[in-house]
């Protein structure tokens, strides 16, 4: 049982009355709750690891398929959240983290088993790529459960943390899958390793399968010890924000912060692969394509404390500011006449991924300023279920038109979303300042 401090009676909760909220409780949960999304992250993001290397092992697929293969998660992981974020006030906290834990292992066992074939039909690989987004999908449960076990003043502080720490999981996945697919986790006589047609060997199924027993100790952490606090509404009833255009707006802003972070983070290695793979000396994506979620999840983790002191919507304009020059100047460095432009490159998409991780703290201090506390979590689970199509639709961007073209069309994007957060409410006087 949960051990709660018994002066709280959880059927009364309130975090904006001291006597009503239990902090050491609402800080476990929000351990327990981020511990659980950092792996859902690791599984959404694990096509992004394994897709750059099929070919490496023998699978016949062209650069569009693979766009494609990295994409569905995207679609899939948006698709999902449209459904989770109506979950939180329905099944209740421990619910809903422990049974997403538990769904979890089905791509990840899916995955490990499918590389050992590279036989395995296309078809098969996109829907195993599909069944990943349900790491994508618990987000947009996951913060908004949070938001009800914090009070406002403190509310950019634990959803930056939770949001930020949870983000770690695309580096962890994309960091951990060079390293573990070198060596037999379970030795060579359990699970053989796979063929390079260049020679060598791979443990590509490692990619799938290190992760299994953390969220096995993610599914009993949530069965023991968190609970469920009485912020309850049916689905009609939750379908109030959309009646606010302020939900609109929000989702608009959160699009351009969270929809960069979670498309450039998944195509980044591939961006890489075929912008500079044909050059002597080509860098190898897969050892930089964890450092841009890195950067934006530290950064939005970090910027939590800011938010609260500041506010969240000066750092949401700083934000698209600052992604619109950056990503205007690093399209110049698409396209490349020489592998030394890398460099420069890099660094340009370090500076988006670093200015997207201030927009996406800066919007979830917003959200609960802006909305009262239930619609605030389901604003949340709706901006973060639309942004969650990032990956989706920069895979189908960079398939249908260059990369630098793409990022031109952002750059306009970005600038619109600027304009508007700033309108609406960094201004002086703005109709909602948050």
């Amino acid at each position: 049982m949960a051990i709660v401090n018994p002066s709280v009676d959880l059927a009364r909760w309130d975090p904006e009355d001291p006597e009503r909220w239990d902090k050491r409780f609402a800080w476990r949960t929000l351990w327990i709750t981020t511990y659980n999304l950092t792996l859902a992250f690791c599984v959404w993001y694990l096509v992004s690891a394994i897709a750059p290397r099929l070919t490496t092992i023998g699978y016949d697929l062209t650069d569009a398929q693979l766009y494609w293969l990295v994409a569905v998660p995207g679609l899939s992981g948006g698709l999902m959240r449209l459904i989770y974020m109506f979950l939180p006030p329905i099944v209740g906290t421990r619910t809903l983290v422990g049974g997403s834990a538990t769904l979890l292992l089905l791509p990840m066992l899916g995955w490990t088993f499918a590389v050992r074939n590279v036989d395995t039909p296309y078809w098969v690989l996109l829907l195993l790529a599909a069944a990943c987004g349900v790491g994508g999908g618990a987000f947009s449960g996951f913060m908004p459960s949070t938001s009800y076990f914090f009070p406002r003043r403190m509310a950019g502080t634990a959803l930056g943390l939770q949001a930020g720490l949870g983000n770690f999981g695309v580096s962890l996945i994309q960091f951990l899958t060079p390293w573990v697919v070198g060596f037999g986790l379970l030795g060579v006589t359990a699970l053989t390793p796979q063929e390079k047609i260049d020679g060598g060997h791979m443990w590509l199924h490692n990619a799938g399968l290190v992760l299994v027993p953390w969220v096995i100790l993610g599914m009993v952490l949530a069965a023991v010890f968190l609970r469920r606090v009485p912020v309850e509404a049916n689905f009609r009833q939750q379908l109030d924000i959309f009646r606010d255009r302020h939900t609109w707006y929000m989702t608009a802003i959160y699009l351009m912060t969270f929809g960069a972070f979670s498309g450039f983070a998944a195509q980044l290695g591939l961006i890489i692969k075929n912008e500079y793979g044909s050059f002597a000396d080509a860098p190898d994506p897969l050892k930089y394509a964890f450092l841009g979620p890195l950067v934006g999840s530290a950064t939005r983790a970090a910027w939590g404390p800011l938010c609260d002191r500041f506010g969240g919507a000066v750092w949401t304009f700083v934000a698209g500011v600052g992604m619109t020059v950056s990503t205007l100047v690093t399209a110049f460095f698409l396209s490349p006449t020489s592998v030394d432009q890398f460099g420069p490159f890099l660094i340009g998409m370090l500076v988006v991924f670093f200015f997207a991780g201030i927009g996406n703290a800066g919007t979830f201090k917003q959200m609960p300023m802006i909305f009262a506390r239930r619609q605030a979590g389901g604003v949340i689970g709706f901006t973060s279920s639309i942004a969650a199509f990032g990956p989706f639709l920069v895979g189908m961007a960079l398939s249908a038109v260059s990369p630098r073209a793409f990022f031109f069309g952002a750059v306009v994007y970005f600038a619109a979303c600027t304009v508007l957060a700033w309108t609406q409410y960094a201004r002086p006087g703005a109709p909602r300042p948050s």
